[in-house]
């Protein structure tokens, strides 16, 4: 949530800074909520004026032994007139609030200005695309053959847009696992998390997925009495991770904290229809290595440069090339200040696909959570970080596509075959 503060003066800065991300603030809304705040308060200030003065006349009236009934019946209006004003204030405020929930983050002052991805900005590449000398196949061609992917398994079991994996491609698929979360901890000194896979609506509310998002969630319902449950399967670990740290007030000494973890991720995928329908790219369940630094103001632009390069680092070691994008202004996520996208090239596509995001959020997310970091007496909100280190089931897709062999085979990066009994290549 951006600060209530910059809601409350001159709105145009502010309006044109979001107009960059595609959202329009509404001016008359807000001037005229801000001022049925303000006179809410100034008569709320006055009431506790009048009954603090009338509490001093009846102190008085009483020390000289004369009545105060009068006095006291009107103080006692005074209060019901103070309470009706005070639940009025808070039911405006938690309008503001609801309001205010709707809002994104306010770009950084260096994210480009643009309106799609066709405004994002390269910021580097590394490797050169394989040239191959025979036809390219596509990853769901490459695992069907192989039948080692079956989405006719999982439409069975549960339907469109999910995936079973068999033999060696599951084993693939959990080497990637192993390999990132061994490279996060061992080498980036990433502290390993095992966090629920289901949250709740305060979790969900405190990383900016709701109240905005909900269509894009699986939302949990119990059907033996009926009743909904305030549960949501995660859309990715960034939730559970960031919102260990919610309501907390963390010593500074202790910063930055470095969270990963593996889980599964459920996305409804609402609104992209007829997008990436065949293979891996866009599914309702996928697995990711998730990577959350939480930090003070000064350092949080340092752990996103850090962490983007431990994204990279992981693709370097699987021999996979990719290009590191930084978000337009109009492409960034709800809660993000800053992002690079990292996309890894696709044979298949002929193009670099998304892999990874990493995002500094600024004090967005700590605000909502309630997060503070402690600086002797100081406190001041902590600042959240997230990215994918990386999303396995691209990564595998990229892995089959770029190490593919004329045969059908592919080859396993040589980092991955310790996890894989020594294989050298997955073939039928």
């Amino acid at each position: 949530m951006i600060d209530p503060k910059l809601l409350r003066g001159d709105l145009s800065d502010l309006q044109q800074q979001l107009a960059t991300r595609g959202y329009a603030l509404d001016m008359e809304f807000w001037q005229s909520i801000e001022s049925e705040r303000k006179s809410l308060q100034v008569k709320t200030e006055e009431l506790q004026a009048q009954r603090n003065a009338g509490a001093k006349q009846v102190g008085a009236l009483k020390k000289s032994g004369e009545d105060a009934t009068e006095l006291l019946n009107e103080m006692q209006q005074v209060s019901g007139e103070i309470k009706a004003a005070e639940d009025e204030l808070r039911t405006l405020q938690e309008r503001i609030t609801q309001a205010a929930l709707q809002i994104p983050n306010i770009p950084a002052a260096d994210a480009p200005v643009g309106t799609s991805e066709d405004d994002n900005v390269e910021v580097r590449k590394w490797g050169t695309p394989r040239t191959f000398d025979f036809e390219i196949k596509d990853h769901t061609h490459i695992g069907e053959t192989l039948g080692m992917l079956d989405f006719e398994a999982a439409t069975k079991l549960t339907g469109s847009r999910f995936n079973v994996l068999r033999g060696q491609l599951a084993q693939l698929h959990r080497a990637l696992i192993q390999f990132m979360l061994n490279t996060h901890t061992v080498k980036y000194g990433y502290t390993e998390m095992y966090v629920p896979y289901i949250v709740n609506s305060e979790s969900l509310k405190g990383t900016g997925q709701l109240p905005k998002f909900e269509d894009d969630l699986f939302k949990l319902t119990n059907h033996t009495n009926n009743d909904e449950m305030d549960f949501y399967l995660i859309p990715t670990a960034e939730v559970p991770m960031t919102n260990l740290v919610r309501g907390e007030r963390l010593d500074i000494k202790e910063l930055p904290l470095k969270f990963t973890t593996h889980t599964p991720c459920f996305r409804s995928e609402a609104g992209s229809h007829g997008r990436d329908t065949r293979g891996l790219i866009r599914q309702h369940q996928f697995e990711k290595v998730e990577m959350v630094n939480v930090g003070t103001a000064e350092q949080s632009n340092e752990l996103l440069e850090a962490m983007t390069g431990q994204a990279e680092y992981i693709l370097q070691q699987l021999d996979l090339p990719y290009r590191t994008v930084q978000l337009c202004t109009g492409d960034m996520g709800f809660a993000a200040q800053k992002t690079y996208d990292i996309e890894v090239w696709l044979p298949s596509q002929d193009t670099y696909r998304e892999i990874s995001s990493c995002s500094n959020c600024g004090d967005f997310q700590a605000r909502r959570m309630g997060t503070r970091v402690k600086d002797g007496k100081q406190t001041s909100l902590a600042h959240t970080l997230n990215g994918s280190g990386l999303a396995v089931g691209r990564t595998l897709l990229a892995v089959m596509e770029n190490h593919q062999n004329a045969d059908g085979s592919v080859n396993i990066p040589e980092v991955l075959r310790p996890f894989m009994g020594g294989a050298e290549r997955i073939e039928i």
